[in-house]
């Protein structure tokens, strides 16, 4: 059986809702699937719900966007987390209205240049009605795509999103790891080679969060190359570190398909079992009677 353990849904800047995504792993034969939305959980209670009802399982998730020394933006993955922790959910809310905020000034920002064009601009609503919890950047893409202003979502970023974008507020790395484990999740960095190519650079920044507390690497990803995999797969295995896999599936991508990686690949349900057993070893003993 195949799984995918990195999709987003429209609870972040996904197209697709949890309940949709779960049909299409169903379609997929995609056994095993986890909503990984960027610092947002919202969509978790509705995909396991779905995933019940469906027959595919849905291991409960979290993207975190975080900060490692010079590297910003570096995004880390929390699996088995406690989705309900109250002192998790206030530190995300944080971040959702830090990022209110970011977005709101980016759609302005498109906006100005849309007018310097001579174009209509866009409205908050008709950006949101892409979104069920707050709006993202794809979002902002597919309302032009709607308006004809551009041909693909990669035209959107190209000309409009890239040169009009703020830049975020991180969580610095460390902290994020401890909040993860706090909850009984283990953490994974995801897609690592969108940090660095250079595999020296690479495998010094693994060392280094592996001995801060980072659990797995995200080997097969849909950022990396065949050889990056396997120079991955080998840092994992020296490290004793645990390996998964995620197509970071947002159902706006041209080719990518909930299950597979780079080249077609297949994400193997054999990654599950040491997955799981790390999970029930964070999660905390409860007292006997």
């Amino acid at each position: 059986m195949n799984i995918d353990l990195h999709i987003h849904s429209s609870f972040s800047d996904g197209a697709y809702t949890p309940t949709e995504l779960v049909s299409l792993a169903e379609k997929l034969s995609v056994s095993t699937i986890a909503i990984a939305d960027h610092d947002s959980v919202a969509g978790v209670q509705e995909a396991t719900v779905a995933g019940t009802v469906a027959g595919v399982d849905v291991l409960t998730a979290v993207e975190l966007s975080v900060q490692f020394k010079e590297w910003k933006d570096v995004h880390l993955l929390g699996y088995g987390i406690d989705y309900n922790d109250k002192h998790f959910l206030e530190n995300l809310d944080k971040f959702r209205r830090r990022r209110d905020g970011r977005n709101d000034e980016i759609l302005g920002r498109v906006n100005e240049m849309l007018k310097s064009e001579g174009r209509s601009a866009l409205d908050r609503e008709t950006v949101r009605s892409f979104a069920r919890d707050s709006i993202g950047r794809p979002h902002i893409a597919r309302a032009l795509l709607e308006r004809g202003y551009v041909s693909s979502v990669e035209e959107a970023f190209k000309n409009y999103l890239v040169p009009c974008n703020v830049p975020k507020l991180y969580w610095p790395i460390d902290e994020a790891i401890s909040e993860i484990h706090r909850i009984g999740g283990v953490a994974v960095l995801a897609h690592p080679t969108s940090i660095s190519k250079d595999t020296g650079i690479l495998g010094s920044i693994i060392s280094s969060l592996h001995a801060t507390g980072l659990d797995g690497i995200e080997v097969y990803n849909n950022m990396s190359w065949p050889q990056e995999i396997e120079f991955l797969r080998r840092t994992a295995d020296a490290q004793g570190m645990l390996v998964t896999a995620g197509s970071d599936f947002h159902g706006i991508e041209e080719g990518l398909e909930i299950g597979k990686g780079r080249e077609g690949i297949r994400f193997d349900s054999a990654l599950l079992a040491p997955l799981h057993e790390r999970i029930h070893q964070m999660r905390p003993m409860k007292p006997t009677a």
